[in-house]
């Protein structure tokens, strides 16, 4: 049986384990609230919560996706869909003590960075398989668009079970728990892309006299560093537009839920979770614009410039919601931000795959998410700072911020149009 056949049928395995990872990872979102109620900690330290998430992602994206290039990607995928299930678990079992909600969210953040780096990857080969080499858009699409639905049903579902059902914070771990228990084990019938054992080999070659442990290392940086033809690119254009994928996400549903809170009043983790929906929902409906806007604009030049101008729009009416503090307003807002999410994590992902070969293709794109989520830091930010300055001002700022990056991306695009292509082999 050739090879592309079953590739068809089981990168849908590795999308519903991103899928899966992705609700882990955002089903904590909409609880912040409930943890400050029911469980009496600060708004520090339930920002301290999201920072630990943000900690465990920087290895799970950076680490994980260079070891799978060389190592594989299936075993690698496995041990993070594990670790989303055992992150839930201390979660779930582990009470309302502070150090089990820090070391839950910590595996929690290494679980959802595997899955976006190793998990895009391995969609990205399988599909190329099943699909003869066709769409090299559908990839990053299916991907990402997989993603996003977890991100926002884990949201949804962990906020509707809070705010509603019983035992408020166990039963959003036990649902997450139990969709995805089963996909390690599905995980190990998908067929590798990765070589393990060339994997190995490869990791060694170019230092042969440097011995095997120095030589994975060194072959681990090699893959986290931008190919010399699309550095320009990537610095110009994918480095001022990352941050802002989950930028938006952090004003969305971290930032405008709390200003508004008080006139929301008992419905305040409801509409929390409604403006997560909304965020992520938009952004899934969206993502198909990224392909059209890429075919558009010639090596993708049209939609980094239009995925700034309608993160400009979100930050800019955040701005104004700040002053006029109305929950419907914040909707709109969290909707704008979610088209712009929608479009810039898609966008980002064709530049980085455009830019790197078979040999460090996860590693890059673990470099891609984890300039992405340093825009989660964002409402940490804003709430260190809000004691010295007043939120309309700070919230100004960061649309002044957005419009100096559409400046850039804009000059990014116009010199850099031709760079950024690395042959695919």
């Amino acid at each position: 049986m050739s090879s592309a056949p079953v590739a068809a049928r089981r990168w849908p395995v590795v999308a519903a384990a991103m899928f899966a990872c992705g609700w882990g990872g955002n089903q904590f979102t909409p609880l912040l609230l409930m943890y400050r109620r029911l469980g009496g900690y600060s708004a520090l330290s339930v920002d301290a919560f999201l920072g630990a998430y943000v900690v465990g992602l920087v290895p799970g994206l950076l680490l994980a996706g260079p070891v799978s290039d060389r190592s594989g990607r299936r075993r690698v995928m496995v041990a993070g869909t594990a670790a989303s299930v055992l992150a839930s678990a201390v979660l779930c079992f582990g009470g309302q003590s502070a150090w089990a909600i820090y070391a839950g969210r910590l595996v929690t953040g290494v679980a959802v960075g595997i899955a976006m780096a190793v998990g895009t990857s391995w969609v990205k080969e399988l599909s190329a398989a099943a699909d003869g080499g066709g769409d090299s858009g559908a990839a990053a699409r299916r991907a990402s668009f997989c993603q996003t639905v977890g991100f926002g049903l884990g949201a949804g579902v962990a906020g509707a079970l809070a705010q509603w059902g019983p035992w408020p914070m166990v039963l959003p771990y036990l649902v997450h728990m139990a969709i995805t228990a089963a996909l390690p084990v599905l995980l190990l019938r998908v067929p590798e892309t990765r070589g393990g054992a060339a994997g190995v080999e490869a990791a060694g070659a170019g230092a042969p006299t440097a011995g095997p442990a120095r030589g994975l290392v060194l072959g681990l940086l090699r893959d986290l560093r931008i190919p010399p033809p699309a550095r320009r690119r990537f610095r110009l254009v994918v480095l001022p537009m990352a941050p802002w994928v989950f930028g938006a996400a952090g004003l969305a549903y971290a930032v405008m839920p709390q200003l508004v809170g008080a006139k929301v009043g008992q419905w305040g983790l409801a509409y929390a979770t409604a403006l997560t929906v909304l965020m992520l929902g938009t952004g899934a409906a969206v993502q198909p614009l990224a392909k059209r806007l890429r075919g558009a604009g010639g090596h993708g030049g049209r939609a980094p410039v239009v995925a700034m101008s309608v993160m400009l729009a979100g930050a800019v009416l955040c701005a104004v919601d700040a002053r006029w503090l109305s929950p419907w307003a914040a909707a709109v807002g969290a909707a704008v931000l979610g088209a712009g999410y929608g479009i810039t994590v898609v966008t980002g992902l064709l530049e980085v795959q455009r830019m790197a070969g078979p040999d460090d293709l996860a590693g890059l794109t673990g470099v891609y998410f984890t300039l992405a989520y340093a825009g989660f830091l964002l409402p940490t930010v804003l709430a260190t700072l809000s004691g010295l300055v007043s939120y309309p001002v700070m919230l100004a700022a960061v649309a002044l911020l957005a419009l100096c990056c559409l400046g850039l991306v804009c000059f990014g695009v116009r010199r850099t149009a031709a760079e950024g292509i690395r042959p695919q082999s």
